[in-house]
Order: structure tokens, then C-alpha cells, then sequence
């Protein structure tokens, strides 16, 4: 049982490494250049927003989603006793950008069906290293 447990906070680690490592990149294209041009958008997008451009959601990706599921992978390497509950956190956090994100600009690409699912999956992995404790 233990190993099985040590291979789900490997999982989790390194799911929230991938996640991790694209929000940093699009946070960070979205700061630097917050027309959207870098990621291929427009702020055109945003006309049903309260943004006037991807600044705002650019930190938020940044931090939440990027610097979050890094320090959220560290503690799944570590094992730590948090893991789960970091983790559950960062699932929520996933689906309430998705969310947000169909809500204002609609579905525009494959990418928010895959990272929704990606929070769900975020949510049940957290749960089980919860119960595990």
C-alpha cells in the first residue's frame, strides 16, 4: 500500500510540474506582451471581460496556476502531509480559471476541455493522498 501511495505523490508531482511549467511560460508571455499576441490572441477576446487586456489574467496564471502547482509539486516529491490538500486547492483553482475563462471568451480551443479534466483529476489525486493520511 505504502508504494502505491509513493506513486501517486509522484504522479501528482509531476502532473503539477507539467501544469506548473506551461503557466509560468503563458503567464509570463501574457505579461510581457499583454495584447495577447504572444500566445496567438487577441484582446478582442477579453470584450466580454472585465479585462482590458491579458495583464491581470496573466499574474493570475502566473502565480496561481504556474508558481502554485510548482510549490504544489515540491510538496508531492517531499510527501509532505499538505500535498493533498495543496493539490485539492490547485484542482479548484484549475476548474474556477476554466470556468472563467468559457464564461467570458467561450470555448476557443482543446486546451480548456484537457485542463478542466486536468483539475478534476487534480481534485481526485489530492482526495486520495488525503484519505491516506
Amino acid at each position: 500500500m505504502k508504494n502505491r501511495r509513493n506513486g501517486i505523490y509522484y504522479w501528482i508531482g509531476a502532473l503539477l510540474l507539467f501544469i506548473g511549467m506551461g503557466a509560468v511560460a503563458a503567464g509570463i508571455g501574457l505579461v510581457f506582451k499583454p495584447d495577447g499576441s504572444t500566445l496567438g490572441m487577441t484582446v478582442k477576446l477579453l470584450e466580454e471581460s472585465p479585462f482590458q487586456n491579458f495583464l491581470i489574467p496573466g499574474i493570475i496564471l502566473f502565480l496561481i496556476n504556474g508558481i502554485g502547482s510548482f510549490f504544489g509539486a515540491i510538496l508531492s516529491f517531499k510527501r509532505h502531509a499538505l500535498s493533498g490538500i495543496v493539490t485539492i486547492i490547485l484542482g479548484t483553482a484549475m476548474i474556477i480559471w476554466i470556468s472563467a475563462q468559457v464564461y467570458w471568451i467561450g470555448w476557443i480551443n482543446w486546451m480548456q476541455t484537457f485542463f478542466f479534466l486536468l483539475g478534476i483529476i487534480e481534485i481526485l489525486l489530492g482526495r486520495i493522498t488525503v484519505r491516506g493520511h
